[in-house]
């Protein structure tokens, strides 16, 4: 009992702070804004089998040790997507509860309306 209280006023804050979009309005911003960035928090093979250009691969389990490091500025604009929107919506509450402000989750590569590269189309 006291761990679910525990959690609860967390998890309020961070759905709070977590902004849900469609593919269509992220490729949107992604057309309209410079200094942004796209997170895929699927795991590295995932991010190697096709991606969206210019994202960086942030897995999911890894976000707490290493988002300050990638993301040095917490007003930064960070779009978020994985595979289905499971684990980007997760993502994005954990950004958001650290105190990023302007995180929105746009789901799955699934659903994705743009461009997809993989790494053998850098080879």
């Amino acid at each position: 009992m006291i761990m679910s209280i525990a959690c609860t006023p967390a998890t309020s804050v961070i759905e709070i702070n977590a902004t849900r979009i469609t593919p269509l309005k992220a490729l949107e911003m992604m057309e309209t804004y410079d200094n942004l960035i796209i997170i895929d928090v699927r795991n590295p093979w995932e991010f190697e089998e096709g991606h969206i250009p210019g994202a960086i691969n942030l897995p999911q389990g890894y976000i707490l040790e290493q988002a300050f490091m990638l993301i040095p500025d917490f007003d930064q604009l960070i779009l978020v997507y994985c595979r289905s929107g499971i684990r980007s919506a997760d993502a994005s509450k954990v950004l958001a509860g650290l105190g990023f402000k302007n995180v929105y989750d746009f789901g799955g590569i699934l659903d994705w309306v743009g461009d997809i590269v993989t790494f053998t189309e850098f080879e």
